[in-house]
């Protein structure tokens, strides 16, 4: 299921090959720094860029050996450089190599995911601006509130995702830096200027500070800004999943010629898509718990984060990626019942405009405790009895004594509600 949304651009970004590719292109930006800085000659860099390459099976061969990949890595490369391969990984340590590929994959991948959050947000814009006028209700607790349009509730998500993108964005811009400092981050072997070219060639900044490894509350960062987004994305998909069932049946998710909802029941339509993001977004969330416990790392390092994030890395943002491309569709496939929005609101004769009768009556003089208990009094009764707030209303001698027919029935002109709209629009630029 996964496939036929995710995209191949993301999951590339963590494969074996693209893993050591990331490798490479730090190793080499490495040797770039030190021609620049004097300390290799061009013919040696031209010699080590041209014959610089590996092979997966061959470093899976070495791993098998010497039980570390970085070590692999560059047994691998130095065996096709021969001679010159001296000049590769000098005064540097593995983190040096890995933290840095490790931005380069965040990096690539965060464009990808910023990407998908325009995308988005435009889909909503432009179901926003349908909908701005479609009547429905306004909920609190699950139970009717007020009315409002299926396009004010499509503005709070397009607010949303708009949030969402600048911490996303924010946490993105904070992972992007590497470091070129050596065992325990002091520059033992090799001049701090040579982290700044590296880092300036590959786009990224240096890291203020580096022990053996970049601090790993950036990464958390990196990661819980993610699960921010599935939890948004959940939000979204709950509502839909509300707006489903046969009871409420205001929104469906788009359903195709020949799709099937139960092996059993030829009726059902189900809300596959929303369930399926739901679920996600648990693993998502679980995610961000495991990025905040590899803060915490023994003296200048230890590896207890590594096996952590070879997993929470490219699951986290493969699974954002597809949870923002598969929840755009929705959107953009979304079948709307505005006739059944428009009924569901008018409910029980309108008890949902119970306030407005609340407060028409506090005008002509009634205490609010006491026009409470009136208004409640028929609403309830509506309620309880599948009967009509505004025929109570119009019946009732207490209220007459105070409104008018005319005066009762303007409290039910659903415009009223919807007249601050366009001010709300306008924040969106809508």
């Amino acid at each position: 299921m996964i496939d036929r949304y995710s995209r191949d651009e993301m999951k590339k970004i963590w494969d074996l090959n693209s893993k050591f590719q990331y490798y490479l292109n730090v190793e080499l930006a490495v040797c770039k720094a030190y021609n620049e800085l004097g300390v290799i000659s061009n013919g040696v860099l031209e010699d080590i860029t041209k014959n610089a390459s590996f092979s997966v099976d061959r470093i899976a061969e070495i791993e098998k050996e010497v039980r570390h990949d970085v070590i692999a890595f560059l047994t691998n490369v130095n065996e096709n450089v021969g001679e010159n391969s001296r000049y590769i990984h000098m005064g540097l340590t593995s983190s040096d190599v890995i933290d840095t590929a490790l931005a380069l994959q965040m990096k690539d991948s965060g464009n990808i995911i910023l990407k998908d959050l325009d995308e988005i947000i435009c889909t909503v814009r432009e179901k926003a601006k349908e909908h701005k006028n479609t009547v429905c209700i306004g909920r609190s607790h699950g139970i009717h509130a007020e009315p409002m349009t299926f396009g004010v509730k499509l503005c709070g998500w397009i607010d949303l995702f708009e949030r969402a993108k600048r911490s996303f964005k924010f946490a993105l811009d904070e992972a992007l830096v590497g470091q070129i400092s050596g065992p325990v981050g002091t520059y033992s072997n090799i001049n701090p200027e040579i982290e700044k070219l590296v880092c300036k060639y590959l786009g990224l900044k240096p890291a203020k500070f580096s022990t053996q490894i970049i601090a790993r509350d950036i990464h958390a960062r990196f990661i819980q800004s993610l699960a921010v987004i599935g939890s948004v994305i959940e939000q979204i998909a709950v509502e839909l999943r509300h707006l489903q069932r046969t009871e409420v049946s205001e929104v469906e998710e788009g359903f195709s010629a020949g799709q099937k909802g139960s092996s059993a029941m030829p009726h059902k339509k189900n809300p596959i898509s929303g369930e399926n993001l739901t679920g996600l977004a648990r693993i998502v969330r679980s995610n961000s718990i495991s990025a905040l416990e590899n803060i915490a790392l023994w003296h200048e390092r230890d590896i207890s984060h590594s096996s952590v994030e070879r997993i929470i890395f490219p699951d986290t943002t493969i699974l954002i990626d597809y949870m923002l491309s598969r929840l755009n569709n929705v959107i953009k496939n979304l079948v709307v019942h505005k006739d059944t929005m428009l009924k569901n609101t008018n409910k029980f004769g309108g008890i949902v405009f119970s306030q407005k009768v609340l407060l028409k009556l506090c005008e002509k003089g009634l205490s609010r405790e006491d026009a409470y208990k009136l208004v409640q009094k028929n609403a309830l009764n509506a309620f309880n009895n599948d009967g009509s707030f505004i025929d109570n209303l119009l019946n009732d001698k207490e209220i007459n004594l105070k409104l008018t027919e005319a005066e009762i029935k303007s409290c039910f002109d659903i415009e009223d509600y919807l007249r601050n709209v366009d001010d709300i629009y306008l924040r969106f630029n809508l």
